[in-house]
């Protein structure tokens, strides 16, 4: 379960994620719970946890890393958070694994959104983080200019089209409010509260 939506052009960053996560109790019994998916890592960065519910837990502890470590610019999160969400990853493995059988819930993925100092051209830029081979490790991909988990094709190119066509932030948020609405409404999977975001040249900011 969870909905990511991400998408960037030249003035910014939109992101978006719902709330809605599946766990199991030591009995095995699977229970849906509600669970913070969008972590501001720093004034203008954040990441979206999908899949598991630990994966919010995760995020947050990166960020506390972030901080201890003084790291601002994305390119440099993100060579630093592929390494410490894959350790926290293999962690979180280790101890599901001692309780119950894997399984395909328990997969993480993260989208990262920031700027980046290194390239006046392009400095919005957009890591997928994900389970890309066996478990527990993790691999991590650049996103071109919009990107959804789990996929959605057509939502995905009306918004590259929108960002191609560098429209305004706010243009674009009502779009992906509108389509993550519709499936809140839809597919059980997917489920209320949602959480929206900007990074802007003013910085990161949530929007309600």
């Amino acid at each position: 379960m969870s909905q990511l939506i991400a998408c960037r052009n030249a003035q910014g960053i939109v992101l978006a994620v719902d709330s809605l996560a599946v766990d199991f109790d030591r009995k095995g019994t699977m229970t849906a719970v509600k669970t913070a998916r969008l972590v501001p890592l720093t004034g203008d960065a954040a990441i979206l946890a999908g899949g598991a519910a630990e994966g919010a837990g995760m995020c947050e502890a990166l960020k506390r890393f972030i901080a201890e470590e003084g790291l601002s610019d994305v390119q440099d999160i993100y060579r630093t958070a592929l390494p410490f969400l894959a350790s926290e990853y293999e962690q979180f493995m280790r101890k599901r694994c001692q309780a119950l059988p894997v399984d395909p819930l328990h997969h993480v993925h993260f989208i990262l959104a920031g700027v980046s100092a290194n390239d006046s051209a392009q400095p919005y830029r957009l890591y997928l983080l994900w389970t890309k081979k066996s478990l527990p490790q993790l691999d991590g991909d650049e996103i071109g200019v919009a990107y959804t988990i789990p996929r959605r094709m057509g939502l995905e190119y009306t918004l590259g089209q929108l960002c191609r066509e560098n429209k305004p932030l706010d243009e674009i948020l009502r779009t992906v409010r509108k389509h993550m609405e519709s499936l809140g409404r839809d597919e059980e999977e997917v489920g209320a509260p949602f959480a929206y975001a900007v990074i802007a040249s003013d910085g990161l900011r949530q929007v309600e």
